[in-house]
């Protein structure tokens, strides 16, 4: 007797077996990369364009203040790739720093490109910044110690960028001039790359960040609560308390006829009697600004002992019930 079964039978106990025919037995398909399991979402990533996009605008700020100079900071790439790839890219020799992100573990780097070091350094040594034909070479000692001061600026408001996020410290761990030295990461970790291009006068150049991207996979949830941009339109509740809230509010309305202009001697030599031309008809409209902005045109009227403002038809007709109350003698011009 064979025992050996057939794939026929073999495909007839699995149907009888599960109720159902061979289909039923594939898996699910799923999308994840197993070869990179430290890949980002593309959320995530657009959520880290909007927090370094206003690190830049800060940056062109504080780097301004300490240059003494016109600075312009603009965002130019966010994406991920390897850390072998991101020193690929850098030019030799260059500044690159490891940087420390205490509580995070491990070490994230920041690289200034020889096209910008260079003039920030002929500014802070009271240059004028413009050395376009400057021989691209090692940063000294002091220049590494000078070019320190500016990195800590860089660092304190990429610490506020990161503050919604997560309170992160950096601090400059280390500074090279040659990129293959700075191995604080393998060559195949997952790395978030952020490139900034500065502005300096006619002088520019690259400034890149790199953070390993199991760190920022940690914060992953954090990312979305801080930076996802949710929208929705205001309930009809929401509306109501909103009028309620803005009708007690005080506003302060002010009516004004122009006139014509005279020099301050010709106002010190005014004398009782004196009568000063305003140039317009008596019956020209008065401005009614309310909060010092111009909204409504009236006419200046008397009531009694008061003064007050009343509406023109054409202008009432667009002017509330309450609103037209007031016009009319509730508040003095």
């Amino acid at each position: 007797m064979d025992t050996k079964l057939s794939q026929d039978e073999i495909d007839r106990l699995f149907r009888g077996q599960n109720g159902g025919d061979a289909a039923s037995l594939q898996a699910p398909a799923v999308s994840y990369d197993f070869r990179r399991p430290d890949r980002i979402p593309k959320e995530q990533l657009r959520s880290i364009h909007l927090m370094h996009d206003f690190l830049a605008r800060n940056l062109a700020s504080s780097l301004g203040a300490y240059l003494r100079a016109y600075v312009n900071v603009s965002l130019v790439s966010v994406e991920q790739l390897s850390f072998g790839e991101f020193l690929q890219y850098l030019p030799t020799p260059t500044c690159i720093s490891s940087i420390g992100m205490q509580p995070m573990e491990g070490n994230s780097v920041l690289e200034l490109n020889p096209t910008l070091v260079t003039p920030i350094l002929d500014l802070l040594l009271g240059g004028t910044g413009e050395v376009s034909d400057a021989e691209v070479r090692e940063l000294t000692e002091i220049e590494q110690s000078i070019t320190e001061g500016v990195l800590r600026i860089i660092l304190h408001d990429l610490k506020e960028a990161w503050a919604p996020v997560a309170e992160i410290d950096f601090r400059i761990e280390g500074i090279e001039t040659q990129p293959q030295l700075m191995q604080i990461l393998s060559t195949n970790e997952a790395i978030v790359a952020i490139g900034f291009e500065i502005t300096m006068g006619e002088e520019r150049g690259m400034m890149n960040f790199g953070i390993p991207s199991i760190v920022v996979k940690m914060m992953g949830q954090r990312f979305e609560q801080q930076w996802s941009i949710r929208r929705r339109s205001p309930t009809r509740t929401e509306q109501q308390r909103i009028h309620w809230l803005v009708k007690k509010a005080p506003v302060q309305l002010e009516a004004r006829v122009s006139g014509t202009s005279i020099s301050m001697q010709e106002v010190l030599d005014l004398e009782q009697g004196d009568v000063v031309s305003l140039d317009i008809p008596t019956r020209h409209p008065a401005d009614l600004s309310v909060n010092g902005l111009p909204k409504f045109a009236g006419e200046v009227v008397v009531s009694g002992h008061r003064r007050g403002v009343a509406g023109q038809r054409e202008t009432a007709d667009e002017i509330p019930d309450d609103a037209q109350a007031a016009l009319h003698g509730e508040q003095t011009g």
